[in-house]
């Protein structure tokens, strides 16, 4: 287990002129946990009047509410509370860390490979930081199962993506599906009292910075294709037509990954989208975690400046499904 807490991946080797942030050495004082928890979820732009969409503000403000609002929590100093017996027994049992812990560990890889090839320093910086941060919640999850005695399959190769937009496209969306639903679950595992407030407090910081994660995606995302000309443009969102195409097929089933001695195992790769009844004892019905999702969703980013656009395709999706869902379990308000 210890070689996946110590996992070697340095961001400041893959990619030119990045700096990994200094964390603290220490155990920081509960008035400089909340100054850090406010910091990453509140930021507003000095420039004044519209962020045009494309522009070099925009590129600027996006890539600087980035390192402003960076959490410099270190893993090794987070708690893992003791659990009770059925608590823990849903910990582990939950099917998610195999696929968890790679999906981390890819997501660094992607996203360092493609920070290394952007010309501008801007933004190579704060895709090189969002890759470090991947890092770091794969840290995080390593140490948790470790905790709590989960077993892992060990770990297979991450590979160098060939098409480097693609793999950051394919990451940017994945986390932009997989945070929307996870925003709601983790308020359906809060209200449900099953798990130690500890626990929850000990995941908030990783829940947020997914949400900084993705806003930063989606910013980028809107720069990047009003950037193109007109036959680029085309090219590109045909490509982002086939990554959303890709991720469908992904989560219709299992996905399916191979550890380092080349076994096969499947994993549950729409747990996001349908895991509230592993983390609650309420049968909670599907618009009340879609409402909790768009809620959840909605505070998470209500925080940072109005003027950077947020990923809008999964909540657009929810709402217009909601139209034709009907309550058939009780709510968790």
């Amino acid at each position: 287990m210890s070689d996946q807490v110590l996992d070697v991946f340095d961001a400041a080797q893959l990619i030119p002129g990045f700096t990994a942030p200094e964390l603290p050495r220490e155990q920081p004082d509960r008035a400089t946990l909340d100054a850090a928890e406010h910091k990453t979820r509140f930021w507003t732009s000095t420039v004044s009047g519209p962020i045009v969409v494309g522009s070099d503000v925009h590129r600027h403000e996006m890539c600087r509410m980035f390192r402003e609002t960076f959490n410099p929590y270190r893993p090794s100093m987070l708690e893992w509370p003791r659990l009770e017996p059925e608590a823990l027994k849903r910990i582990v049992e939950l099917p998610i860390w195999d696929i968890a812990v790679q999906t981390e560990g890819r997501a660094r890889l992607r996203m360092a490979t493609y920070a290394a090839t952007l010309e501008d320093a801007d933004l190579r910086d704060a895709v090189a930081l969002n890759a470090w941060e991947e890092h770091r919640h794969k840290e995080v999850l390593s140490r948790l199962v470790k905790a709590y005695g989960i077993e892992l399959a060990s770990e297979p190769p991450y590979v160098h993506p060939k098409d480097t937009e693609w793999a950051y496209l394919v990451t940017g969306l994945s986390e932009c599906i997989d945070s929307f639903f996870a925003f709601g679950l983790f308020e359906v595992a809060r209200r449900s009292g099953l798990f130690p407030p500890e626990l929850i407090d000990t995941f908030e910081p990783v829940m947020q910075e997914e949400c900084r994660h993705i806003l930063l995606f989606a910013n980028w995302l809107a720069w990047h294709r009003s950037r193109l000309s007109w036959w680029r443009r085309l090219r590109f969102e045909l490509k982002v037509a086939a990554v959303w195409v890709f991720l469908g097929w992904e989560r219709i089933g299992l996905s399916r990954t191979m550890d380092a001695e080349g076994n096969e195992h499947k994993q549950d790769s729409k747990f996001t989208m349908n895991g509230a009844n592993s983390v609650t004892d309420i049968n909670i019905s599907a618009s009340e975690v879609m409402r909790l999702c768009l809620a959840e969703n909605d505070r998470r980013f209500s925080g940072y400046d109005t003027r950077l656009l947020r990923p809008e395709t999964m909540p657009k999706l929810v709402r217009f499904a909601m139209r034709f869902m009907r309550d058939k379990a009780p709510s968790m308000s």
